[in-house]
């Protein structure tokens, strides 16, 4: 999609700005309404593949069913000259994982105000029915004044709706993924609460709860292993916090909170004075019961038994033993089968959902600077990389042209992991680098007649400081400082800061006094005086012989008037 598309007449694409599994998003203009958009356009290799056009659909459709302020808004829907789009809100901010990457753990008030919003929105989408099962911090905006937006429902599924594929069960992000789903049950609310439970728990830690080399490692630690100690990885937080945690993340689903509205009420209160120092809550897991063997199940003889019964019961015990000895055998055999079996089921889940893959783990990051965003995301695509088009870094530059890539973030020919999310510096143009008006004594007077010839555009602030400098002499510049980068082609501000000026009042005395004595006397007071000898002709011989000869008559500025000598100020002094 270039700049210049429109979609159903009405729809801008102006700029591509992320990345999905199934599809593009790009920012747009409604040219109706006047107003910004996202766009997500179905990718055109599965503009034909109707699982794919299922699942792009089913998104709008349970999006467009929530109205909620922490819930992205749905604005439009269709199907363009084969193009399957989305159009919805844009929402401009950074994605809560790209803010615990930045900052590291969350403020505990920070990190409940999001979880509160996050909840409330999910209770919502629970509500009409819909759950979201990739809940993540990837798919949280996070706005400049701290609201969020939850989005991208392209996995969201209605209770009771057909499932599109069988391993779609456990679709979704494996970091976030609950025991249940990695078995390969059906996702439920409590799934969605678990999900919360681990991306609080990453707001506060600073990092996921269960990483391992593998994604398949990492789903059957979910499904094994206990939940880390919160307060263990940040002790700033409260019991009263960790205790959410783990009650939402309990591996047992019957265990977690009922809804969301009830965590939401949880978190309402576990800041307050009366839970900071609750005991801790803990979650009993019952033991699984152990299979008996036949031998095992045989009725036990009472206790007051005869003793011919008990040398009976010992002798039928002896006849008995080896018969169930091959079972005895098989029987870690057949757990061996079953966890293969299961193990291997869920690696077919993993498989589809994309998150592992087979082979070398590392690919060295593809020569991309000088690329455009589109070629450089080619490039990435093919190398199993991950180009982020959203956090897109733009700058002006000496020699490479506008919308060319300048450099990245892992390097060039570094070697990395595969769907390592590789961060671009794009250049925004050609630039000129500002001069240096503090340089050889430059005057405010001088440096705004060189702007004014030279750069059109630039608006120039003039502000005076008392300064041991030379009056008038820029003493720094702000704004743009010596050196910077900036295009002459748009409006730019510069602060030019000069040495002040005197301000003297010119003296009533100088009229009636000779000329050079008056010259003089301003002079040693800093101002610039040029004289002017008035004409005489035209006047008459009387009149010529009441004048009085080489004294001032008159100034201009007039006496009295305050005079501030600035480097082309002056005085002029009449005389006859």
């Amino acid at each position: 999609m270039s700049r210049k598309n429109v979609i159903a007449n009405r729809y801008e694409v102006v700029q591509h700005i992320g990345q999905g599994g199934m599809a593009d998003v790009f920012r747009g203009v409604d040219t109706i309404l006047n107003r910004e958009v996202a766009i997500k356009i179905l990718r055109a290799d599965l503009s034909t593949d109707a699982v794919s056009i299922l699942r792009f659909e089913r998104e709008a459709q349970a999006a467009t069913a929530l109205a909620h302020p922490n819930i992205v808004e749905i604005y439009d829907v269709g199907d363009y000259k084969g193009h399957h789009y989305i159009v919805m809100e844009f929402v401009p901010g950074r994605t809560l994982k790209q803010v615990i990457r930045a900052r590291g753990p969350l403020l505990k008030e920070e990190a409940i105000d999001i979880m509160k919003q996050l909840t409330s929105a999910v209770s919502e989408a629970h509500a009409k029915g819909i759950i979201h099962r990739d809940i993540k911090p990837q798919n949280v905006i996070v706005k400049a004044d701290g609201s969020v937006k939850i989005l991208d429902f392209g996995i969201a599924t209605a209770k009771g709706s057909m499932q599109l594929t069988q391993a779609n069960n456990v679709m979704g992000s494996v970091h976030y993924l609950a025991p249940e789903l990695a078995k390969g049950e059906q996702a439920s609310a409590q799934s969605d609460i678990y999900a919360l439970g681990i991306v609080l728990y990453e707001m506060l830690a600073g990092d996921v709860p269960f990483k391992a080399d593998q994604a398949v490692q990492v789903a059957l630690r979910h499904m094994r292993d206990p939940m880390p100690s919160l307060r263990e990885a940040n002790p700033t937080v409260p019991q009263s916090i960790e205790n959410i945690v783990i009650r939402a993340t309990a591996k047992d689903p019957n265990k977690r909170y009922r809804s969301c509205r009830e965590m939401w009420q949880d978190l309402s209160t576990c800041l307050k004075a009366e839970r900071v120092n609750e005991p801790k809550l803990v979650i009993e897991t019952p033991p699984q019961p152990k299979k008996e063997t036949p031998a095992q199940n045989k009725a036990k003889p009472a206790a007051n038994a005869g003793r011919e019964v008990k040398k009976e019961v010992r002798k039928e015990t002896r006849r008995s033993e080896p018969e169930p000895a091959p079972k005895n055998k098989l029987l870690p055999w057949l757990i061996g089968i079953i966890t293969a079996v299961a193990l291997a089921g869920i690696i077919a889940a993993l498989i589809f959902m994309d998150v592992i893959h087979f082979g070398p783990r590392t690919v060295a990051v593809p020569d991309i600077e000088g690329m455009t965003i589109q070629a450089a995301r080619d490039a990435c695509d093919e190398s199993q990389l991950v180009l982020d088009t959203i956090n897109v870094e733009y700058t002006l530059t000496d020699d490479v042209e506008r919308g060319l890539i300048i450099s990245c973030t892992p390097s060039v020919g570094d070697e990395v992991e595969k769907n390592t999310e590789i961060k671009v510096v794009v250049s925004n143009g050609i630039g000129v680098r500002i001069e240096d008006f503090t340089a050889n004594g430059m005057t405010i007077s001088k440096a705004e007649e060189y702007i004014a010839d030279n750069y059109k555009l630039m608006k120039v602030t003039a502000v005076e400081e008392d300064s041991g400098e030379p009056p008038g002499t820029i003493i720094r510049q702000e704004g743009l400082e010596p050196g910077t980068l900036f295009s002459p082609d748009l409006a730019s501000n510069i602060t030019l800061v000069y040495s002040r000026f005197p301000t003297v009042t010119i003296p009533e005395d100088i009229i009636g006094r000779p000329i050079n004595d008056a010259i003089a006397e301003l002079e040693a007071m800093g101002i610039v005086v040029r004289s002017s000898n008035r004409d005489i002709s035209g006047m008459t011989q009387e009149e010529i012989e009441q004048l009085e000869f080489g004294v001032v008559i008159d100034s201009d500025p007039y006496i009295g008037y305050s005079y501030v000598q600035k480097d082309d100020n002056y005085v002029i002094l009449y005389y006859y």
